[in-house]
């Protein structure tokens, strides 16, 4: 959905008129309200932002996936390191980073 210069609403306006707005947005419009002429906060239906948060979970498991399919990857590749090796590796850098 497309937000057209009329979704676009001062704060002082939208405290004006806030019943009117959440009747537009209810019905499927989306309202950006502004303050000092930036962009402040956004009104959405509940039902849309619901679903929004359900997009991002869906898309955060995917990527945990993916990372995991990488790892497995790697493993059947015998691209693997020690954990204990690496780690210890890591802690000496920062060590002599933090010394010199």
């Amino acid at each position: 959905m497309a937000i057209s210069a009329g979704d676009v609403i001062p704060l002082s306006q939208a405290r004006a008129h806030l019943s009117e707005l959440a009747d537009q947005v209810k019905a499927g419009a989306e309202k950006i309200i502004t303050k000092n002429g930036e962009s402040y906060v956004a009104i959405i239906d509940a039902q849309r932002l619901g679903y929004y948060h359900q997009l991002e979970r869906e898309r955060i498991h995917l990527l945990l996936i993916d990372d995991a399919s990488q790892g497995l990857a790697d493993v059947a590749a015998g691209e693997v390191k020690d954990a204990r090796s690496t780690l210890g590796a890591i802690k000496r850098r920062r060590a002599a980073r933090a010394g010199g």
